[in-house]
């Protein structure tokens, strides 16, 4: 599994001794995997490939290498290689290149132990069934490996040899507007100095939770920003550890606040891909669910994830124009308002798991007046799925309370809905009455009005649960 993921900035976590342990570990035995697979005769390879990097390459002071893997509609399974040194001879090396179409360049970020990033052609297969487009895979695992410090060093070069790439592409009869740009993590920032280097004329950039470690308080100038596309938009999934945490872009996608993700664990005993990049590389994980248009991913603008939670932010009237932006290939989200907004916040939920759709559920209650604060937990059941469980506070100075939640199905595929009292039992509220509990759907879907039960009485240790009638 580690060598098959990016261990993104895994290597700057000074402060946890494990972590260095398997870092040693693993380095040692990626030595011995990638040492083995340097001495194949890769003349014989048919299809073009990521070059791996060993630690005695490293220790050595490999040089900076950069190389292109093309891939189409008519080389979808196999890779052809695009190099520099061909750029002399394009047409003999790159005949599957077709300048007249768009260009998709991707650049994957830190690698851990030199090994090449397997997700890469999931990624590209499912851009090529959306579009028909030319896809250039930046290849710089020789400069992206062991050292995150030093591999900072070396990410304006490897955008300094990209734009070289683009130059003689234009030539050739490219237009900077038909490229679009996804970086992952660390590669993020280097599409966004390519984007600096071309004074932001570039098509478009996609940064993949861009990496935060050395760029969080760095200038414009020297990482992702707004300026550098026409169109720039990033999706956070782990700004509070590997990913930056302010907004980059023109449009910037938080998902679950852009921190915890649902189905990574927390905890380092589990696994160390759930403790460390887990949430870092979710970000990419759900980009590739939305171009596989497993459902509609779609968020909604707020100042804060915590404005969002208490219901204060279930449309899109303002800024969008009633529109809510959409992830995925859309041309600016599906947003189209002008001029463009800067450095917008939307924030949504998902799921634990493929495909990562949740269903935006705002629930709404009214409580008759409390002697003490007290605590319920609310369930909503949709049979062949997880449950939803929400907890809620509720204080003796409110009687009304808001919460939005994710949910796996349709509103009306709801089944039953539970209520039980929760709270410590010598604190707790004794018995609580609910005037009305409504849920509902938003964006409101089908037309579908919220589903109400009034006059609910709950006390201690006694669940109260409703069934509804099925209605899709």
């Amino acid at each position: 599994m580690f060598y098959s993921v990016d261990l993104a900035l895994l290597i700057i976590i000074s402060n946890e001794e494990m972590v260095w342990k398997w870092i040693k570990v693993l380095a040692y035995v990626s030595m011995f995997v990638t040492s083995t697979v340097g001495g194949e005769d890769v003349s014989r390879m048919k299809c073009a490939d990521f070059k791996n990097t060993t630690w005695l390459e490293y220790k050595q002071g490999a040089k900076l290498q950069v190389q292109y893997l093309l891939l189409t509609r008519k080389n979808a399974d196999c890779a052809s290689l695009f190099s520099q040194d061909c750029l002399s001879h394009t047409k003999k090396h790159t005949s599957y290149f077709n300048s007249s179409l768009p260009t998709k360049v991707i650049v994957h970020g830190y690698r851990a132990l030199g090994s090449k990033p397997s997700w890469v052609s999931g990624l590209a297969q499912a851009l090529l069934r959306e579009e028909d487009v030319n896809i250039l895979v930046v290849d710089w695992v020789y400069g992206a490996s062991f050292a995150y410090n030093r591999v900072v060093e070396n990410y304006k070069e490897v955008a300094v040899q990209i734009s070289v790439l683009i130059n003689q592409l234009m030539k050739d009869g490219s237009t900077l507007e038909s490229f679009h740009f996804i970086g992952v993590s660390l590669g993020a920032h280097v599409c966004g100095f390519v984007g600096t280097l071309f004074e932001g004329k570039l098509g478009r950039i996609t940064g993949l939770d861009p990496a935060g470690p050395m760029f969080k308080s760095a200038d414009p100038f020297d990482r992702l920003d707004s300026s550098d596309a026409l169109f720039v938009e990033a999706i956070h999934t782990d700004s509070d550890y590997f990913g930056i945490s302010i907004p980059v872009g023109h449009m910037d996608f938080f998902l679950n606040g852009g921190m915890d993700q649902a189905g990574c664990a927390h905890s380092r005993f589990p696994s160390m891909y759930g403790y460390v990049i887990c949430d870092h590389m979710r970000a990419l994980h759900v980009y590739m669910s939305a171009l596989n248009n497993s459902c509609l991913l779609v968020g909604f603008p707020c100042s804060s994830y915590e404005e969002f939670l208490a219901g204060k932010c279930i449309n899109c009237k303002g800024p969008f124009n009633g529109t809510c932006p959409q992830i995925g290939l859309l041309k600016n989200n599906g947003i189209t308002v002008s001029p463009l907004l800067n450095q917008e916040k939307v924030f949504l939920l998902t799921t634990d798991a493929p495909p990562y759709c949740a269903h935006h559920i705002l629930v709404e209650l009214k409580v008759s007046p409390l002697d003490k604060t007290a605590e319920v937990q609310l369930t909503l059941i949709s049979a062949g799925y997880p449950e939803t469980e929400l907890k809620l506070k509720l204080y003796t100075n409110e009687t009304g309370c808001k919460r939005v939640t994710g949910h796996p199905e349709w509103l009306c595929k709801i089944d039953s809905m539970q209520l039980k009292n929760t709270g410590a039992r010598i604190y707790r509220q004794g018995n609580i009455h609910f005037e009305y509990i409504c849920i509902s759907e938003f964006p409101r879907n089908r037309g579908m009005d919220p589903l109400c039960v009034k006059n609910i009485h709950i006390g201690r240790g006694v669940p109260w649960s409703h069934d509804f009638v099925q209605v899709c």
